[in-house]
C-alpha cells in the first residue's frame, strides 16, 4: 500500500484519472477526476453490510436525544 500526505488542493494522479484534496477539517474531502468508463465506489460498499457506514473499533452508536418533560 502507498500512503501519501497531501495538503488542501494538492492532487494524486492515478494512470488518468485525479484525486484532488479539497477539504480537510475533522475528515477528507476528496475530488476524483476519472473517466466515465472507470468505476468510482466507495470502499465500504464492496462488503457485507453495505447499507451502513464502517465504524472503528470501540466506537459505539450514538445515543438518541431525548427532551425532558419539564
Amino acid at each position: 500500500m502507498l500512503v501519501l500526505s497531501r495538503k488542501v488542493g494538492q492532487t494524486i494522479l492515478i494512470g488518468n484519472t485525479e484525486v484532488h484534496v479539497l477539504k480537510i477539517h475533522g475528515q477528507v474531502r476528496l475530488g476524483i477526476e476519472a473517466p466515465k468508463d472507470v468505476p468510482i465506489r466507495r470502499g465500504e460498499m464492496d462488503g457485507p453490510g453495505q447499507d451502513e457506514s464502517p465504524r472503528v473499533p470501540g466506537d459505539s452508536p450514538q445515543p438518541k436525544a431525548y427532551r425532558s418533560a419539564a
